[in-house]
């Protein structure tokens, strides 16, 4: 694991995953690139900061009935790539699509749906010729999706849909390890399966924002450290290079927990920032995502930008109270007889490869376990298995955190597993790096990485 602070100074801005218009605030400069960042500051001057050109062709992004469309039903702050995904629908030829939604979106998804069915393949007068014979079918995913882990794919795949767009979450899940769609009716044959992530950008009012973080942080000398949550991500850029203008370029950090944007956090995965930092500035709504970063950063100042009612506010989080309570699980479960481990299923949220290191650790210390398949973890369910003493969930790390109290016998999220059967110490800061590429044994892609690293030892062994 990184030591604090490492890896958390602002890395050169990576290439845009997406291709679509951001405008951060209406009566943009007409002028602008077409797909740039505007921001329209009180005084009349005008920041713009080109994107990557779009690949869209102009019959899609000009079309007049589907801009209409588009425009009559949804917001017009809510950037949902409409475009873009029309284009990657016809360029695959996709007859079959899902749809999924945080519950937050979810009442846009049947006007979505809606668009995507009228407007796919009949475009233009050639589509008769183009797409001879081809329909889209739309299908959404209802199930309760809390974040980027929750991704359906093995149920869009279930379905016979060969593309599914997931709405308001970055790309936790690389579009890599979505595989291929059986043919129905032929075992041996399969199409391609395709994953677009929409992140569904919000345009807020920069200039206040960047206005109260001036106020209520008046010095400049100031060292700040932006972050938010992906909704956000196009304006916490626009807002670091406003909040340069006045601090300076050296004293505004972007801070980035790989492979997470620059700035974006989640409720599980959040950077230790430098003790140098002065301030820490969340923009976003909510405390979820705010939380996590108050968890692993316990003694910096902490401010919390509501883009909707337009409120900063000095946030706080009991840390050692946290501690107490979570550590005095884990003790309780260090003693324990025989445990369950609960398999996330729940979209991605469950990773086999922390469960084959828990299950490893416990054989090791001859611990009997089961292994329990769970999409969503309740207390009375958990009550059911009288004779399980305490419970690992490899699920939603902070299910631990925030209700693990609720539970009658400890309920553990992998850090703490670690913890409870001696392979780790307890760390004084609560490490947050359950998606981290620099987490510890007991995050995503470390266990990922160790099993495959066991494996070419063990083929190497083998053949020598």
């Amino acid at each position: 694991m990184s030591e604090p602070g490492a890896g958390t100074e602002e890395k050169p801005a990576p290439k845009r995953r997406y291709a679509g218009r951001s405008a951060l605030q209406q009566g943009a400069d007409p002028s602008a690139p077409q797909n740039a960042i505007v921001v329209k500051k009180s005084g009349g001057a005008t920041v713009v900061a080109p994107a990557m050109r779009s690949l869209i062709p102009e019959s899609i992004s000009l079309h007049t009935e589907l801009n209409a469309a588009i425009s009559a039903a949804l917001p017009s702050n809510y950037n949902f790539e409409i475009h873009k995904t029309i284009w990657r629908l016809r360029e695959a030829r996709v007859e079959r699509v899902a749809l999924q939604f945080p519950e937050g979106l979810l009442l846009f998804s049947c006007l979505i749906a809606d668009i995507l069915r009228k407007f796919t393949y009949n475009l233009l007068p050639t589509d008769n010729n183009d797409f001879k014979d081809l329909s889209l079918d739309v299908v959404i995913l209802g199930d309760v999706t809390y974040g980027a882990c929750c991704i359906d794919d093995f149920t869009a795949r279930a379905l016979g849909c060969s593309m599914m767009v997931h709405y308001g979450h970055s790309c936790l899940i690389p579009v890599t390890q979505m595989g291929a769609v059986p043919i129905a009716g032929n075992s041996a044959a399969s199409t391609s399966f395709q994953t677009l992530y929409v992140f569904v950008d919000i345009s807020i009012d920069v200039d206040h924002f960047v206005q109260s973080v001036f106020h209520n942080i008046p010095a400049k000398e100031s060292r700040i450290a932006v972050v938010g949550t992906i909704q956000f991500a196009a304006a916490l850029q626009a807002s670091a290079a406003l909040l340069r203008g006045y601090y300076g370029a050296e004293n505004v950090i972007i801070p980035q927990s790989r492979p997470l944007s620059p700035g974006e956090i989640l409720g599980c995965t959040s950077p230790q920032l430098s003790q140098t930092v002065d301030a820490l500035i969340y923009l976003g709504d909510g405390r979820f995502h705010l939380e996590s970063i108050m968890i692993s950063n316990p003694n910096l100042l902490t401010y919390r930008y509501d883009p909707y009612s337009k409120v900063i506010s000095i946030e706080q989080y009991d840390t050692p109270k946290m501690h107490h309570i979570r550590q005095s699980a884990v003790q309780t479960a260090s003693r324990a007889k025989k445990v369950g481990i609960i398999l996330g299923t729940l979209g991605r949220q469950g990773s086999p490869h922390i469960l084959t290191h828990i299950q490893e650790n416990l054989t090791k210390r001859g611990t009997p376990y089961i292994t329990v398949l769970m999409s969503e973890i309740f207390p009375n369910r958990l009550k059911l298995f009288e004779d399980v003493e305490a419970w690992v969930q490899i699920a939603c790390p902070r299910l631990s955190i925030d209700w693990g109290a609720a539970f009658s016998a400890p309920l553990l999220n992998p850090y703490e597993a670690e913890v409870a059967f001696g392979e780790q110490a307890w760390k004084p800061v609560y490490p947050m790096d359950f998606y981290s590429r620099d987490g510890g044994s007991w995050s995503v892609y470390t266990a990922a990485k160790q099993q495959q690293q066991q494996k070419q030892q063990s083929k190497s062994s083998a053949v020598s």
